[in-house]
């Protein structure tokens, strides 16, 4: 068995198998007669219809190589919905690939431990000039000076057009040819783990995109209407099939392509009455499926705040999913940044600083109480029996810099010093901490919503968009809304791509300083306090808006921060207890000690396991 060679066998779509031929299989209920339609101009091949809208072909004419379509009893032919490649775009000929044919050069690799994980969240088509997993690839090494461990990947699937978020995929096997083929997206991987850096891939399981999703004529049967989406009819869990469909995606993004986890977007948007429930099933099949000693991390995107998914055994290993966005902590920290009220932020004024607290110390700030924003329903379950790892936490995200109206990011709006104070908190705290690209050097670049729709799509999308922020108060007046940029075209994408600071550009390098700093000493101080597990979290007001925080490790180790998220000083600080570790500003672990901390100032201090401090 050649172990530098990895494939997941699908149990639909193309299959190359071992004898040189090629297994197809296409779900189709609504068809009574399917054939492989080999291209350019190549025959058309009858499919055996078998039980239950299936229908499969075992041929030696279509190699690795071969482009082809599925023809249905009409005439009209529609690409694979199981594509692992594309020869152009999603409404094109879909290509047999061989996952074999890559060579893995780091076939050894294992990953690496979640209490490592400094993640990394980057759009492919605008990180870099290029645009393309190439181009990702050959920025590695940023990632490596920066401090991160682990890259992110905005979602790939295949979208119709040139540009895409990523949010609006309908072949979810294909990575989009705007990017680079199969094998391009595995020299990134491959690479990537040679460097020791882990990549983790966004993953849209709760709709398809509005253009280029071809089930709805062959495969009604994908969908219910029992359930309804902001994207429409439902994805339907209930069939065994489509339940098939997404623990195989799963399945093959990890072991084909060897990704080092995933992370799934907005689950609270998928409709599930079986049991187990879909996620439960994933989580499942994954562990089971996967070497006990390779490292592979499940996170969630869920606005429920459902805690029940992120369980732990006796052992403190995660049972289903390993942590969660924590967009709680998010919106708190953004709110104590910028005083902004619309929106959800809403839910998190009154007294922010215990919502912040409460956010660094018990994960979930909505464990259950009423939301004003969503009309005084609850919202969540209790977190604080949860580890700190269980939530990753971040500033910054493309979500909450893109959804934004103009697609702001913090260092167009804020200065640089709340800012650092901030990110001394987001980084040396237990929570995973993940970066939003450029913000390692305060880029103030937009990154806003777009996409390549084109007609009455276009026309409704950018409506759409404009309609999203009729409820805030700067975007009451309809000429207001009309300068929100245009998703769809060339000039909003072009604002979305990175620029890459020059050598020399004093504000880009001394972020860049701070950033490495902090990250340096997390991976020297805070790691392996992380690895002997937190016992408990105690924290202390003081002041208006002075809060400490401390965390006992089951070594005996106590990590504490003191800080004041706010612009004005705030007095009393209760005198700090360990060695300063760092401080987001000269001279702010000295006004600690004398009982009074600088707005927007925060300090660190260490107690060692065995000391008497």
């Amino acid at each position: 068995m050649d172990t530098t060679r990895f494939a997941h066998h699908v149990p639909f779509g193309a299959n190359v198998l071992a004898d040189g031929t090629t297994l197809f299989r296409l779900w189709a209920p609504q068809q009574k007669k399917v054939s492989l339609r080999l291209e350019p101009a190549g025959p058309s091949l009858p499919m055996e219809r078998l039980e239950e809208g299936w229908f499969e072909l075992r041929t030696e004419k279509a190699p690795a190589g071969t482009q082809y379509f599925y023809e249905l009893s009409d005439g009209f032919r529609v690409p694979d919905p199981a594509s692992r490649c594309q020869a152009e775009d999603a409404h094109g000929a879909s290509v047999v690939v061989d996952p074999l044919g890559y060579d893995w050069r780091n076939p050894d690799w294992a990953g690496r431990p979640w209490e490592e994980t400094v993640l990394y969240e980057l759009h492919v088509g605008t990180f870099t000039p290029e645009g393309t997993f190439d181009g990702v690839r050959k920025a590695l090494d940023h990632f490596v000076r920066l401090g991160v461990t682990a890259i992110e990947l905005m979602p790939i699937a295949d979208f119709p057009g040139r540009r895409n978020w990523g949010y609006d995929g309908v072949l979810m096997f294909a990575p989009d040819r705007a990017y680079g083929d199969p094998e391009s997206l595995k020299r990134l991987i491959d690479e990537a783990h040679g460097k020791g850096l882990m990549v983790f891939l966004d993953v849209v399981y709760n709709h398809f995109g509005p253009d280029g999703n071809y089930l709805h004529v062959y495969a009604k049967d994908f969908f219910t209407d029992r359930h309804k989406t902001p994207w429409g009819d439902a994805i339907d869990f209930s069939r065994q099939f489509v339940r098939d469909f997404y623990v195989a995606n799963t399945l093959y993004w990890l072991e084909e392509f060897r990704f080092d986890g995933l992370r799934y977007d907005a689950v609270h948007a998928i409709d599930d009455d079986s049991s187990p429930h879909i996620l439960t099933e994933i989580a499942e099949a994954t562990r089971k499926q996967l070497p006990a000693d390779r490292h592979v991390h499940l996170v969630l995107e869920n606005d429920d705040n459902e805690a029940k998914y992120l369980s732990r055994d006796t052992a403190g290993r995660p049972v289903h999913y390993t942590a969660q966005w924590n967009d709680d902590w998010h919106h708190v920290q953004h709110v104590l940044l910028t005083g902004e009220k619309d929106g959800y932020y809403e839910d998190f004024t009154g007294d922010t600083i215990e919502h912040f607290v409460k956010g660094l110390t018990e994960g979930f700030v909505y464990q259950g109480e009423p939301s004003r924003h969503r009309g005084n329903t609850r919202r969540g379950e209790p977190s604080v029996h949860l580890p700190p790892l269980a939530f990753v936490d971040f500033m910054q995200n493309h979500d909450q810099v893109g959804n934004r109206a103009f697609g702001d990011r913090l260092a167009a709006d804020c200065e640089p010093g709340p800012i650092k104070a901030m990110a001394a908190i987001l980084l040396l705290a237990p929570a995973v901490p993940l970066l939003f690209m450029g913000e390692e050097w305060g880029a103030e670049e937009t990154f806003p919503f777009f996409c390549d729709f084109q007609g009455d799509l276009a026309d409704a999308v950018r409506q759409g968009r404009r309609r999203e922020f009729e409820k805030f108060e700067a975007f009451a007046d309809p000429a207001a809304r009309e300068k929100i940029p245009d998703p769809t075209t060339d000039e909003t994408f072009n604002m979305a791509r990175l620029t890459w600071p020059q050598p020399g550009e004093a504000r880009a390098e001394e972020f860049l300083g701070y950033y490495r700093a902090l990250l340096a000493l997390r991976q020297q101080t805070v790691v392996p306090l992380l690895k002997s597990g937190v016992a408990k979290a105690a924290s202390r007001r003081w002041g208006a808006t002075g809060l400490s925080v401390t965390w006992a490790f089951r070594n005996g180790a106590r990590l504490a921060v003191v800080a004041n998220p706010a612009p004005d000083p705030a007095e009393g600080c209760p005198p700090p207890v360990g060695s300063l570790l760092t401080e987001s500003a000269p001279g702010v672990g000295d006004a600690a000690v004398a009982g009074s901390l600088p707005a927007w100032s925060t300090a660190w201090y260490l107690v060692a396991a065995g000391s008497q401090g």
